[in-house]
């Protein structure tokens, strides 16, 4: 079975969809039903075999887009930034304890969907109605955490780029302490945060590499010899030089500190 792939928001998660014998392109615009409703989606895996371990039942597309369809997607997202700015001036008139990040409209126009963030729980059900009255269509208002705020917005990270989960990631990695520790990064939170304030999402990027090579390095204080034959004791490692700093014992009165290259020592058991 060929099977496409195809994101519906920018940086969106990609789904995946039976093509139905269409002919379709990579960046082809297509409509698909999804679980928000019926929308348009840009192609950005082209035809390939089903994997056999894929369980999740697949979907076939409605069409692909014609002019008529991408005129009507482009309008709708003029439409999005009337509905948020509408939405906004409500939410102020009802005192709500809520910030509006982001509308969208369903491509058949059937659903507004309004994503926000709260620090509390909100009794939304006056705007709900005010909204329906005013749109005419089915309202949705759903609450959202600040990574997926921070997602939807975007920025630029501490490096000076745009924001990994803004400009690449589709799904957000599960980030730890420990891939921080591994990296020998400083664990003051200011320095591995994110505009989110959640754990930088970069510390995955590197996370296997570190394992591996940390996995090759001996420990500070283990016992060696040096390529002369010396005993010394390692007191510090360079992860991605693959180097360590040995403490050389010369002569009972004098110890130096030298550097070498993993394959230049031996570990002393």
């Amino acid at each position: 079975m060929k099977i496409i792939g195809v994101r519906f928001r920018e940086v969106g998660k990609i789904c995946y969809y039976d093509p139905d014998d269409i002919d379709i392109d990579v960046n082809d615009r297509v409509i698909a039903e999804t679980d928000r409703g019926v929308e348009c989606g840009r192609v950005i895996l082209g035809p390939r075999e089903l994997s056999e371990n894929y369980t999740n039942p697949i979907k076939k597309i409605i069409k692909k887009a014609d002019i008529e369809d991408v005129v009507r997607f482009e309008e709708n997202l003029k439409k999005e930034k009337e509905a948020f700015d509408i939405c906004k001036a409500k939410i102020i008139e009802l005192d709500l304890p809520m910030k509006l990040i982001s509308a969208e409209y369903t491509f058949d126009n059937a659903k507004v969907l309004f994503y926000f963030t709260a620090e509390c729980r909100v009794d939304f059900r006056e705007l709900v109605k005010i909204l329906a009255s005013i749109f005419r269509v089915r309202i949705e208002l759903r609450q959202v955490g600040v990574r997926d705020e921070t997602k939807m917005v975007g920025g630029m990270g501490s490096c000076g780029r745009a924001l990994c989960c803004h400009s690449y990631l589709s799904d957000f990695v599960p980030v730890s302490i420990k891939m921080a520790k591994e990296q020998s990064l400083s664990l003051n939170p200011a320095k591995i945060s994110g505009v989110c304030g959640r754990l930088m999402c970069c510390l995955k990027n590197e996370a296997e590499t570190y394992e591996y090579l940390n996995g090759k390095m001996p420990r500070e204080g283990v016992s060696v010899r040096t390529p002369l034959g010396e005993a010394g004791v390692i007191v510090s490692t360079s992860v991605l030089r693959q180097t360590v700093k040995v403490l050389v014992t010369k002569s009972e009165d004098a110890k130096e500190i030298e550097e070498y290259s993993l394959s230049e020592i031996r570990i002393q058991a």
